[in-house]
C-alpha cells in the first residue's frame, strides 16, 4: 500500500456501487536521521509520542506493571495522537507474565453489530442499494463495538498492581491543562480537514473557523475527555459500555446528520462485548522461539510463515552493507527474498485467515499453515533471480471461503517491559486515520468494520471469508511480537525481544524486516527499526521505502536489480510505527521508528 494515497477495501469479487470502501491510511511524516539505540537497566518503553512514553514511565517507577502501563500510555495516546488510536477503538495485546512464565494474548478487536449483514457496508438497505453516506468509512455503517477499554480492563485484572482508577491519572491531567499539537497530529488534521468538518463536534476540536486544520503548538484541552476518563476510573469499563456513554455512542452511530446513513449499533451490542482470550501463535526460528497473535489477527501468522520460510536460507550473508545508524543499505538479494517469503505468506493469510470463530482454519489451527514440511516446500518455489509476481495460496483441500484482500491502516504500538521482568506489546487502532471522523464525548468512534470485504461473495456465489456478519470480528495485520530465546534443550527460554508496528496490511513487512535485522544480521534495535521498510504482499508490487536517505529513488542500485528481476518497485514513503525492545547483559536496548515521533524512555 503507498501511505500517501487513498486506498479501498477490495475482495476477488468486483465492486458493485457501493462496493469501495474508501479509507485514508496515515500520513508519512518524514525521516529522523542517526537516531542511537537507547539503554536502560530496569526497564523501558516505546509508544508513538514521547509524552506517552513519560506517562508509562512514571507508572512503572511507582512500582506498575506493564499492564498498569498500558493503561497511561493508551489514554495519553487518544489525545496526542486521536488519529491513530484511543478508548474507541480496539486493539491486540500480548502480555508475557515473568513469574508465571505464560504468554498470554488478549483479543480486544471490534465487533459488527448484531443487527449488521453482509451488504452492510455497500447498500443503505435492500430498497435502496446505493453505497451509505457520504461514503462507508464516513457513515455510522463503519463504527464496530470497540474493544481496547474492556481489554485494558483484564488484562489489568490479571496482571495489574496500582489501582485502576489512578492510572487514569495523566490523561486526565492533560485533557484540563491541555496539550500541544505536534507537528505529525497537525499534519493528520490538515490532511483529514475535509472529512473532518462533516462531524461537527470533530469540526470544533480539530478545526479553525476558517475550516483549515488547527496547527502544529496549539494548545487543545478536552473537557468532555476529562469527564468520560474520569466515569472509566470510578467506574471500569461498565462505565463505558453501559449508561450515559454508551447511549451517547449509539446516539452518534445512528446520527443521520447532513444525510449521513446511520449505523445499527445497540445498547445490547456494547454491554455484551467481551475480550477473547486466544492462544499466541508460537513457532521456532533458529535458535529462538517468535511469539504473535492468532486470528482474528492474520498478523502473527502471516509473520510466522514468512520467517518459516526463511529459515529454510542462510540469510546471515544477505545482510545490508554500509551499516550505519539508520541500518545500512540492504542488499537487492535480501530485499527480495524476504519479498518472496511474505508473497507466498500473503497468499495463504488472504485465502485461509478470518475470525476464526466463524472461519476455521485448515486443522483448525494454525498448525498446518505453519508446518515446517509445508513451509519448506512454499520456500522451494522461491526464484532467487526472479519474483514470482503473484503466488498462489497452498492447498489444503476444499474450503467453503473465498479470498480477500482487504487492508487497514492508522494504527499505534505500544511496547513495554517492566522492573519485573513482564512485557507487553500492543498494537492499538480506530483503524484509518482519525476512524470514522465521529467523535463522542472527546474521543473518536472506529472505522475498524471496512476492514470487513464490501461485498460478501466471491462472483461465484462462495462466500468470503472475511465479510461482514452479525458478531464478526473483521480480519487484521496487527503484528505484537515477542521472541524468546531456546534453551539447549529445546524449551523456552528468557524474553529477548518486544516488537510491533502500525501500517495497516504493511505491519506484517515491517516487523518482518526488523525480526530478520536483529536475528540473522545482528542490528542493533535502532538499526533494525531505521532500516529502509521493504517488503512485499501478494501482489507484483515490492515497497522499497523512498523516506529512507539510503534511497536514491527509482535509480537506486537495489531498485534496478530488483526490477531485472521482475519486481514492480514502489519507492513510495512509508508510515512504519516500529519499536524494538531487546535484552541485554545490562537490561534492554531499544528503538524508536524515525518514521513516526516516538521515543524509548526508561528509568
Amino acid at each position: 500500500m503507498a501511505p500517501e494515497t487513498d486506498t479501498v477495501s477490495t475482495s476477488t469479487a468486483p465492486p458493485s456501487a457501493g462496493g469501495d470502501i474508501g479509507t485514508n491510511p496515515e500520513i508519512a511524516t518524514g525521516y529522523r536521521s542517526g537516531m542511537q539505540p537507547v539503554e536502560e537497566s530496569d526497564f523501558a518503553v516505546s509508544t508513538a509520542n514521547p509524552i506517552s512514553t513519560e506517562a508509562a514511565c512514571a507508572v512503572l517507577r511507582d512500582g506498575g506493571t506493564a499492564a498498569d502501563a498500558l493503561i497511561a500510555a493508551q489514554t495519553v495516546l487518544g489525545l496526542v495522537e486521536p488519529q491513530s488510536s484511543g478508548i474507541g477503538g480496539g486493539a491486540f495485546l500480548l502480555y508475557y507474565d515473568a513469574a508465571s512464565g505464560d504468554i498470554q494474548a488478549y483479543d480486544g478487536r471490534e465487533v459488527a453489530p448484531a443487527a449488521a449483514t453482509g451488504d452492510y457496508l455497500r447498500y443503505i438497505d435492500d430498497v435502496n442499494r446505493t453505497v451509505p453516506q457520504p461514503d462507508a468509512r464516513s457513515s455510522g455503517r463503519s463504527i464496530g463495538v470497540p474493544g481496547v477499554v474492556r481489554m485494558l480492563e483484564q488484562a489489568h485484572a490479571d496482571h495489574g498492581k496500582q489501582d485502576w482508577s489512578q492510572l487514569f491519572d495523566p490523561a486526565v491531567a492533560l485533557a484540563d491543562n491541555g496539550f500541544e499539537i505536534s507537528p505529525r497530529m497537525a499534519q493528520s488534521i490538515a490532511d483529514s480537514a475535509p472529512k473532518l468538518a462533516l462531524d461537527p463536534a470533530s469540526k470544533d476540536y480539530f478545526l479553525s473557523a476558517d475550516g483549515a486544520g488547527k496547527s502544529a503548538g496549539t494548545v487543545l484541552t478536552n473537557p468532555a475527555m476529562s469527564k468520560t476518563l474520569s466515569a472509566i476510573a470510578s467506574g471500569g469499563a461498565d462505565a463505558f459500555y453501559t449508561g450515559d456513554i454508551a447511549q451517547a455512542i449509539v446516539d452518534t452511530a445512528a446520527d443521520t446528520t447532513a444525510g449521513r446513513t446511520p449505523g445499527l449499533l445497540t445498547l445490547e451490542d456494547l454491554s455484551a462485548y467481551e475480550p477473547k482470550a486466544r492462544t499466541a501463535v508460537c513457532t521456532e526460528y533458529r535458535d529462538h522461539d517468535i511469539c504473535g497473535m492468532p486470528g482474528p489477527s492474520s498478523g502473527g501468522i502471516a509473520v510466522a510463515s514468512t520467517m518459516g520460510i526463511l529459515s529454510n536460507f542462510d540469510m546471515a550473508p544477505l545482510a545490508p552493507g554500509s551499516l550505519d545508524a539508520d541500518g545500512g543499505i540492504p542488499t537487492a538479494e535480501g530485499v527480495h527474498l524476504i519479498s518472496e517469503a511474505e508473497r507466498l505468506a500473503y497468499a495463504d493469510r488472504d485465502f485461509y485467515v478470518a475470525d476464526p470463530d466463524f472461519v476455521p482454519l485448515p486443522g483448525n489451527s494454525p498448525d498446518a499453515l505453519l508446518d515446517p514440511q509445508y513451509l519448506s516446500e512454499r520456500a522451494a518455489l522461491i526464484d532467487p533471480t526472479r519474483s514470482m509476481g503473484t503466488a498462489q495460496h497452498g492447498d489444503f483441500g476444499p474450503v467453503k471461503f473465498a479470498s480477500s484482500t482487504d487492508e487497514e491502516h492508522g494504527t499505534s504500538h505500544i511496547s513495554i517491559v517492566d522492573s519485573y521482568g513482564n512485557a507487553a506489546s500492543m498494537t492499538t487502532t480506530v483503524e484509518s486515520a482519525f476512524g470514522s471522523f465521529h467523535m463522542v464525548d472527546g474521543f473518536l468512534l472506529n472505522n475498524q468494520l471496512t476492514d470487513f470485504s464490501a461485498e460478501p461473495a466471491s462472483p461465484d456465489g462462495t462466500p468470503l471469508a472475511n465479510r461482514v456478519e452479525p458478531g464478526k470480528r473483521p480480519r487484521s495485520s496487527m503484528a505484537p511480537t515477542l521472541v524468546f530465546d531456546r534453551q539447549d534443550d529445546g524449551t523456552r527460554g528468557d524474553l529477548a525481544l518486544v516488537t510491533g508496528s502500525p501500517g495497516g496490511s504493511v505491519i506484517i513487512q515491517f516487523v518482518v524486516k526488523t525480526l530478520v535485522g536483529i536475528l540473522d544480521w545482528g542490528m542493533n534495535p535502532q538499526q533494525a527499526v531505521s532500516m529502509v521498510d521493504f517488503g512485499a504482499a501478494n501482489s507484483p508490487s515490492t515497497n522499497y521505502g523512498g523516506e529512507h536517505p539510503n534511497v536514491t529513488g527509482p535509480d537506486d542500485p537495489v531498485v534496478q536489480q530488483l526490477e531485472q528481476w521482475g519486481h514492480k518497485v514502489s519507492v513510495a514513503d512509508q508510515s512504519s510505527g516500529l519499536s524494538a525492545l531487546q535484552r541485554t547483559d545490562g537490561g534492554w536496548t531499544g528503538g524508536a521508528d524515525p518514521r513516526r515521533e516516538g521515543v524509548v524512555l526508561g528509568g
